[in-house]
């Protein structure tokens, strides 16, 4: 368990490929109200905003570079601390070049590296009702290559697992010993079509085999959000709440943004004695690449 005054990097995912204004309004699409949110992140302690950008005709993540490079830009122009996370999986359906697109061309200081091929979709949670489901895959060929990618453009991967194969995974490829640079940053995601629900064994599990040095985070979709995030604060992970995973906070309303759910993490982590870091924090505690 955390011993205490470790800091906590708290991430927002703003704006998913699932959650649509009309299961919020105040889900993000264009590139003004991306950086409008950011904005008030900030002003609640998130450090790193993660993306998927938005076509505002369509509503769907999309591919497009141009509307991601003007998203970015938006951000930057209002919150030019704040640490980027592009998204690598974006939307179904990409090539991989079309998913490494916009590490290659925006470099980003942080992007996501999903782990394993698994089933991905909607699903009714309450009747087993599958609506819909595609393969996401990423193959460790794949994996490989997009690593090695990162690296020559000094990005930091944010290695997504879904259940503990991902990270056996990463265990695996780790000993190609020039692929990564250390120390791996590792996100547990909770709740995701395809992948675990939230349990605190299989937490402890996970934890107790990642990578000597290595930080974590974690993510929960819906109703996993909030345990999965005090779990990690006790543990001494980081959380990342925002409305690509929840359109709701504590109590079941709906969030006037995802900067409304890093409250609760905040009271949570002043109880357990955890400082909220800083966005320079986050880049020293996750070894980032030093600003320009």
């Amino acid at each position: 368990m955390v011993k205490g005054k470790e800091k906590l990097i708290i991430t927002a995912a703003l704006s998913g490929g699932a959650t649509f204004k009309n299961n919020n309004p105040n889900v993000p699409y264009t590139p003004e109200e991306f950086a409008d949110e950011c904005e008030k992140c900030v002003q609640e302690g998130v450090s790193i905003v993660h993306i998927h950008a938005r076509d505002p005709e369509t509503e769907f993540a999309t591919e497009n570079l141009d509307i991601i490079r003007a998203t970015v830009e938006a951000i930057r122009e209002r919150c030019p601390d704040i640490i980027i996370n592009l998204s690598t999986a974006i939307t179904m359906n990409l090539t991989p070049e079309q998913r490494i697109a916009p590490v290659i061309e925006l470099k980003p200081e942080m992007a996501s590296l999903n782990t394993a091929t698994m089933n991905d979709g909607v699903a009714n949670h309450k009747t087993g009702e599958v609506m819909f489901e595609y393969t996401f895959e990423n193959q460790l060929n794949m994996i490989v290559d997009f690593a090695k990618i990162m690296k020559e453009h000094k990005v930091k991967p944010e290695l997504e697992v879904y259940g503990p194969a991902g990270i056996f995974n990463m265990l695996l490829l780790r000993r190609q010993k020039d692929l990564f640079v250390e120390p791996l940053h590792f996100q547990f995601v909770y709740g995701a079509f395809g992948g675990v629900a939230y349990d605190p064994i299989m937490h402890m599990t996970m934890l107790g085999n990642l990578p000597e040095g290595a930080t974590f985070g974690v993510c929960g979709v819906g109703p996993n959000q909030v345990p999965a995030g005090i779990m990690s604060i006790m543990t001494g992970g980081h959380v990342r709440i925002g409305l690509e995973d929840n359109v709701r906070v504590p109590g079941g309303e709906l969030a006037q943004g995802s900067w409304e759910q890093a409250l609760w993490v905040r009271k949570v982590a002043e109880i357990f004695d955890r400082p909220i870091a800083t966005p320079d924090d986050a880049r020293e505690m996750l070894g980032l690449r030093k600003r320009k």
